[in-house]
């Protein structure tokens, strides 16, 4: 990974940003803002819609990493700033939190099921563009429900727990998203938060391995505290 160079100021203008780490230009839904609060604290900007200077970093665990030992902050920001000790868990919680949050919105809006029954319905009537899916579900009944789907994106980073707050229930396994805005979104959320904690972004299944074995997104999610 490229040593942080020397910061450029760049006007945040259109939907390519510039990681501060790599250098590397992308786009904005993929990257994570920073601002430095009055009092020299760097604050995560999920939303980017905090007023200040933006520091945008690829939203990859190790490029974080390398910003927060290697000074890349305190040169984006031209001083001294202050970095949060938790860092790393404050970004993966308010990602998750913008996860369910959207999960929330496509409930009201009638976009989303929940449920084994009404989530294979949706995917054998080929209204399903993504599917959510409790890590710690069974692995074999996440598998059978993609039968016949594989292509069929699939969000794995939460708990049956933590996925239920998002409807309403006690405990969720499965849930499906029809085509719109807030299934894009969800993906891109789910990318990023992926890529902090240092696992596979959500896939295509299927297409992981030459005898269609399921890569689960969600491998390795217990390491990450979550």
């Amino acid at each position: 990974m490229p040593d942080p160079g020397p910061d450029v100021d760049e006007p945040e203008l259109g939907p390519i940003r510039r990681c501060i780490v790599t250098r590397e230009r992308a786009s904005k839904e993929r990257m994570i803002r920073f601002v430095v609060s009055p009092d020299r604290v760097l604050t995560p900007d999920l939303a980017a819609r905090l007023p200040g200077r933006g520091i945008w970093l690829s939203a990859n665990r190790d490029v974080l990493e390398t910003a927060r030992t290697r000074g890349a902050f305190a040169r984006a920001a031209r001083g001294q700033v202050t970095i949060p000790p938790d860092l790393p868990m404050l970004l993966q919680d308010g990602l998750l939190r913008r996860i369910a949050d959207l999960l929330g919105l496509a409930r009201r809006a009638g976009q989303v099921v929940c449920g084994y029954s009404k989530a294979r319905e949706w995917i054998t009537e080929g209204r399903a563009v993504v599917i959510v899916q409790a890590t710690d579900g069974s692995p074999d009944e996440r598998s059978r429900l993609l039968s016949g789907a594989r292509n069929l994106p699939v969000v794995a980073v939460m708990s049956g727990t933590r996925l239920a707050a998002a409807f309403g229930r006690d405990h969720v396994v499965h849930a499906a998203l029809s085509r719109g805005a807030l299934a894009d979104r969800l993906i891109a959320e789910s990318e990023r938060f992926a890529g902090l904690a240092g696992l596979a972004a959500p896939i295509r299944r299927g297409h992981g391995s030459d005898n269609g074995q399921v890569v689960d997104p969600a491998d390795g999610l217990e390491q990450a505290g979550v």
